[in-house]
């Protein structure tokens, strides 16, 4: 979104042009063209309303009253005025464009994108209005439909970074990994440092099953800046995703070195601290993500290894009970509930629990078996061997 009011920030209203218009009085028109020339906005608006009463049906003295409100910043103001000039000119590009430019900066990006298709339509060469609509697709999540409007006006502005950022995002963002990848090699060649760029690109790696790749990348983005938001963090969470727990404890500390309030990182941070026996240290970290958010189930899962270890056993059983409720399919959960009742002398409750947890175990298992089941069904597609038509002669 910040993309999106930056962009805002640098767009212009249109040139309207009224050659085929009657803009009634002469002397009255020029002399609201010279007010609003001199930024005298009160003496303009008033100039301009005068020309509007001497002829309603010219839908120039509109136009401009809703170019001063927008120079104002006044955005849902200038829109009905805009309307209004297109409702008695509906043939004018320059008035659409600018309503369209008005709703894009007032935030009712859908209802620009309706006014600058419009536009496009007469003006299909135009690279502006692609990005605008792209920009409005992006700045409502509609990342498949912002796709190809950025990707046509990056195809005519070579040198615009951040609208490759925001075309690579709407390509991650809407699993299009090799637009990603593509997309990136633009950017590099633009800006080899672009932490941003490699954390996307790693971000697609990551979805294609590249482990390696991916974390190279977060590598390369933690080097390009080390300062960059999330970029420690996205490669901590990687090394940790690969058991990696010593560097990736390191990558969280850095994040929040940058972030104090980071709630991912610190609950990350925890948990390699766990998996690493460091219980002490995990500990009050963990209770402060659990105050933050009661609803992060590794936090209530992570407290119940840290509990049991200290032999609070009520506490380990309440923790644990919480992770069960928010994972009911979380084998880890339901051993360590087990293990606990076991502890406790409730028996029965161990094995409804041990039951719980072998049959999660087999139902994974036969999953697995069941995808290679189905892998071994036919031959890898360049062993397959077409089909043999009849009565075909023999191989020579």
């Amino acid at each position: 979104m910040l993309r999106i009011v930056l962009l805002a920030a640098l767009l212009t209203v249109a040139d309207s042009n009224f050659a085929q218009v009657s803009a009634g009085p002469a002397s009255s028109r020029q002399e609201a063209l010279t007010l609003e020339k001199q930024g005298k906005i009160a003496e303009a608006e008033a100039a301009w309303h005068s020309v509007s009463r001497a002829q309603p049906s010219n839908p120039e003295p509109y136009a401009h009253l809703g170019l001063l409100e927008a120079r104002q910043q006044h955005y849902k103001e200038a829109a009905p005025l805009y309307r209004k000039a297109l409702e008695i000119g509906p043939d004018i590009p320059s008035v659409r464009l600018n309503l369209g430019l008005a709703l894009f900066k007032g935030g009712q990006l859908k209802e620009s994108i309706v006014e600058f298709s419009q536009v496009l339509k007469s003006q299909p060469d135009n690279q502006q209005l692609n990005m605008l609509i792209g920009m409005a697709h992006y700045g409502l999540a509609e990342y498949a439909d912002a796709v190809p409007y950025l990707k046509q006006a990056a195809a005519h502005d070579p040198q615009n970074l951040p609208l490759r950022l925001a075309l690579a995002h709407s390509c991650r963002w809407s699993k299009q990994n090799q637009c990603v990848l593509d997309t990136y090699r633009e950017i590099l060649a633009l800006n080899p440092d672009s932490a941003e760029a490699d954390m996307v690109a790693g971000e697609a790696l990551d979805e294609m099953k590249d482990n390696e790749g991916s974390t190279n990348m977060f590598r390369a983005a933690v080097k390009a800046d080390p300062r960059f938001p999330n970029a420690n963090f996205g490669l901590g969470y990687l090394l940790w995703t690969q058991k990696k727990f010593p560097e990736a404890e390191k990558e969280f500390q850095a994040e929040l070195a940058l972030d104090p309030d980071h709630l991912q990182a610190k609950l990350y941070l925890a948990d390699t601290e766990v998996q690493q026996n460091q219980l002490a240290e995990a500990g009050p970290l963990l209770e402060k993500v659990e105050k933050i958010d009661p609803s992060i189930a590794l936090a209530h899962l992570d407290l119940g290894i840290v509990y049991s270890e200290a032999g609070r056993t009520e506490d380990t059983l309440r923790e644990l009970t919480l992770a069960e409720k928010l994972t009911p399919d979380d084998v880890n959960v339901h051993w360590r509930l087990a293990r606990l009742y076991r502890t406790m002398g409730k028996k029965e409750e161990a094995m409804a629990e041990f039951d719980k947890a072998n049959t999660l175990t087999k139902k994974q298992d036969d999953d697995n078996f069941r995808k290679i089941a189905d892998g071994q069904k036919r031959p890898p597609p360049a062993q397959a061997q077409p089909d043999t038509p009849p009565n075909a002669p023999p191989d020579k």
